[in-house]
């Protein structure tokens, strides 16, 4: 089995990423995020490979850390989501954002990748709550968030809140914490809007 790849880059894809290790290519399937984070052409790189083997096929999924290597692992257990939707999640969520919107049952968060629908992402969440792989941490905003909500589940009107926030360019951890603040002074029951004013209200403070 390949576990990593140490290697020139020969040439970057769509989706992929070929990897001349001692004169033998590599073809790897790899996020955006992972292929943002690679150098450019001709200059070394280094993969975390899950290798995937059916009857039909030998495929290589490179990640740039092994936190997304043990997310895709994760992420493929659940029913519903292949290679393309689980390297789709990881396109736009970090580990750590993935670990945070998990944490907090955020599947607004989730259902923003591509092929993710509203029945999906709630499957995703739920089925994974508790299961952040090991090393891979949590936001400090989301720990904070998850101490004000007591058990740690954002009901739908607090995760809705960070969406909102996240969608207005805010980072998640910087929405988690100012909703954190938030929901410690007005309560979780707090409605959607009245959240997202005084989250703005605490990011621009």
């Amino acid at each position: 089995m390949i576990g990593k790849l140490k290697g020139i880059i020969e040439t970057l894809g769509d989706d992929t990423a070929l990897i001349d290790v001692n004169g033998v290519c590599y073809e790897a399937h790899c996020s955006g995020r992972t292929l943002q984070s690679l150098p450019r052409v001709g200059e070394a790189a280094v993969l975390f490979i899950e290798m995937i083997v059916r009857e039909d096929m030998i495929r290589l999924y490179g990640f740039a850390t092994e936190g997304e290597k043990s997310w895709f692992r994760l992420l493929m257990t659940v029913q519903g989501v292949g290679s393309r939707v689980a390297l789709g999640i990881l396109s736009i969520l970090s580990p750590s954002d993935l670990s945070s919107a998990i944490a907090l049952q955020d599947k607004a968060m989730v259902g923003r990748a591509s092929g993710v629908g509203p029945k999906l992402a709630q499957r995703i969440v739920s089925e994974l709550k508790g299961k952040v792989p090991a090393g891979v941490s949590i936001d400090a905003g989301a720990m904070g968030l998850q101490t004000a909500l007591g058990e740690g589940v954002a009901t739908g009107n607090v995760s809705d809140a960070v969406s909102a926030l996240v969608n207005l360019g805010y980072g998640q951890a910087q929405a988690s914490s100012a909703l954190a603040r938030v929901v410690a002074k007005e309560g979780e029951d707090t409605p959607t809007e009245k959240l997202i004013r005084l989250g703005l209200r605490e990011l621009s403070s």
